[in-house]
C-alpha cells in the first residue's frame, strides 16, 4: 500500500488533490469512516483517494467541499485533477477547447466529446482502456462542462450520417445518445447538421476535425490521428480548413431538418424492436 507521508503533493494534480484530502480531513478531526460516513462513501474510498489510488468525482468533491468547509478547495482543485487524467497529447487540445469562443468540429465516425452521454463515452473510451474507463469517462465528463458556463462557447457540429447509424454500447445507449442531441435543437449555443449520404463524396472523408476560434489568440485546426493529435495556427491549413468546413454546412441538412432525422434513426433503428417469436420453430 503507497504510504501517504512519501506522497510528493507536487508530483501531480492527483498527488496534491489526495495530501490536501488527507491535510484538511486530520486538521477537522476525522477519521477516514467517520468522512466516509458523512459524504456518503467508505472509508476505503476517502483511503483511496488520499493515496492517489482513486480519482475522485466531481460529486465527491462537492460533498467534501461541504463537510470540511473548504470553501470550494476540492471543487476547484477536481477540474485540474481530471484534465491530468486526459491523453498526454490530448492535453493542449482540451486546454484551448476550454478557453475557445467558437468551436466547429465535423465528426464522420462518433458523437463530438462534448455531446456524448456517460454510457456512449463510457463504451467508446473502453474499447481500448478498459483499465481506465472510469477515469477517462470522468474526465470527458468534466470537458462537456464549458457549455454549462453563463457564457459559453458557441459550438457548431456537423456529423456524418454514419455516425448516427454506427452503433456504440448498444440500442439503448444509442437511443439516449441521440435523444441527448435532440435536446441541443432550441440551444442558442449549439448547433447540430447532419451531413446525409446522399451527398456523396464530400471534403471531410478525409476525416474529423476541428476549428477553434479565439478573441485574442490566432486561430487553430486539430485533428487526431490513432496514437495521438495535430493542432497547428498555420494561416494556410485554417484558411483551407474553414472553406472546405463551410462546404460541409452548405452540404448538409438544416438543424430542424437534422434533429427530424436523428428522431427518425432514433426510432426506426434503435427504438423498442418486437423480440423475436421461438415458438414456431422445430
Amino acid at each position: 500500500m503507497v504510504n501517504i507521508r512519501d506522497l510528493d503533493p507536487s508530483a501531480s494534480p492527483l498527488d496534491y488533490y489526495g495530501s490536501e484530502l488527507r491535510r484538511l480531513r486530520e486538521a477537522a478531526g476525522l477519521k477516514q469512516g467517520q468522512l466516509g460516513g458523512i459524504v456518503f462513501c467508505t472509508a476505503s474510498l476517502i483511503g483511496q483517494i488520499e493515496t492517489a489510488r482513486k480519482v475522485p468525482t466531481r460529486d465527491f468533491s462537492e460533498r467534501v467541499d461541504a463537510a470540511l468547509g473548504t470553501g470550494g478547495v476540492f471543487s476547484r482543485l477536481v477540474g485540474l485533477v481530471l484534465r491530468s487524467q486526459l491523453p498526454t497529447w490530448f492535453q493542449p487540445y482540451a486546454e484551448m477547447e476550454a478557453k475557445a469562443d467558437y468551436i466547429s468540429t465535423f465528426q464522420a465516425q462518433v458523437v463530438y466529446g462534448l455531446l456524448q452521454t456517460e454510457a456512449y463515452a463510457r463504451d467508446l473510451l473502453g474499447v481500448d482502456h478498459q483499465d481506465q474507463v472510469d477515469e477517462l469517462v470522468a474526465a470527458r465528463m468534466e470537458r462537456q462542462r464549458i457549455l454549462q458556463r453563463e457564457h459559453p462557447p458557441a459550438l457548431w457540429v456537423v456529423l456524418a450520417e454514419a455516425v448516427l447509424h454506427q452503433e456504440v454500447g448498444g440500442c439503448e445507449v444509442m437511443r439516449d445518445q441521440l435523444a441527448h442531441l435532440s435536446t441541443f435543437l432550441g440551444n442558442p449555443w449549439v448547433k447540430i447538421q447532419v451531413l446525409p449520404f446522399s451527398v456523396g463524396r464530400h471534403t471531410g472523408m478525409i476525416g474529423s476535425f476541428n476549428l477553434l476560434r479565439f478573441e485574442d489568440d490566432p486561430d487553430l485546426f486539430y485533428e487526431e490521428g490513432y496514437s495521438q493529435g495535430h493542432m497547428t495556427a498555420n494561416p494556410s491549413v485554417m484558411r483551407e480548413r474553414s472553406v472546405g468546413y463551410a462546404r460541409l454546412q452548405a452540404a448538409a441538412l438544416s438543424p430542424e431538418e437534422s434533429a427530424r432525422l436523428i428522431g427518425h434513426v432514433m426510432e426506426e433503428r434503435y427504438g423498442d424492436q418486437p423480440k423475436p417469436d421461438w415458438r414456431g420453430v422445430a
